[in-house]
Formats: C-alpha cells, structure tokens, sequence
C-alpha cells in the first residue's frame, strides 16, 4: 500500500510541476469577464511588416517601440506585457533592426 501511495505523490508532483513550467511561459492576467486569463509569451524572435501588430495564438500584440502590449482584438482594450515575456529581438521589414 505504501508504494502505491508513493507513486500517486509523485505522480502528483510531476504534474504540478509541467503545469508550473507551462504557466511561466505565460501571462496570468485577470480576464474581462473575470477569472483569469492565461497569455501566450512572444517568440524569441518577431518580425513585423509596416504595422506595428504582430498575431499569436489568438491574441495581438502591439509594439509602440518602447513596450509591447497585448489583446484579443485590434481595438483593445490594450495591456501592457512584462518586459519579461517580450521577444529577445525585434524586426521589421525594410526599417532598421530593434535588439531587446
């Protein structure tokens, strides 16, 4: 009996720990109709066009240059990102390249 209960802990503590890795690569963020709201972090390397909106997984984010924002629509409302959880690189077609 005891064996069984050791592997359910350990079970246990695995999954918590997949589960506290995966929530690191994200942003937890109160949701709008309340809850929460888990954010997909930016690849490493994001390149724009013209525009300074990037798509991924669903949400959209915004660089001003000096920050990056994020939502689920073009028309907000806007959030800022942890500088945490921004791209290590920046690029834009035919502008000047942005290091982070």
């Amino acid at each position: 009996m005891k064996n069984g209960r050791m592997k359910s802990r350990v079970f246990m503590l695995s999954a918590l720990g997949v589960l506290v890795f995966a929530l690191s690569a994200c942003v937890v963020a109160p949701g709008r109709g309340g809850g929460l709201e888990v954010v997909p972090v930016l690849p490493t390397v994001v390149e724009l066009d013209m525009e300074p909106y990037y798509t991924y997984s669903g949400y959209v984010y915004y660089y001003s240059g000096d920050r990056w924002l994020y939502s689920t629509s073009r028309n907000g409302p806007w959030t800022e990102l942890p500088r945490s959880h921004w791209p290590r690189e920046t690029r834009r077609r035919g502008w000047e390249r942005h290091e982070h």
